[in-house]
């Protein structure tokens, strides 16, 4: 994952996104390695989240700048926590 300098972001809805991305590859890391159902949930809930804020992304983009990374950390991450999904079922 790409880090960025606190003292370069703007708060933007790109950044917002980016780091709604991150906080949903963190909640699936910690479902993979607790899966518990409340854990879970709790990932599910981080990817709706992310979701939201990828859809509203472009908004505050310049020229589209960021949102493509956002959209590839959020098709990542689902596809962890559907792979955690398929083995609880």
């Amino acid at each position: 994952m790409r880090h960025y300098e606190s003292s370069m972001r703007t708060n933007s809805t790109v950044d917002q996104a980016q780091d709604s991305a991150q906080k949903l590859h963190n909640a699936v890391t910690q479902a993979m390695s607790h899966p518990t159902e409340k854990v879970i949930e709790q990932a599910e809930n981080s990817l709706k989240h992310a979701e939201r804020a990828i859809k509203h992304a472009p908004e505050g983009s310049v020229q589209g700048h960021g949102v493509d990374l956002a959209e590839e950390m959020l098709e990542e991450e689902k596809k962890r926590l559907s792979s955690l999904n398929n083995q609880e079922h």
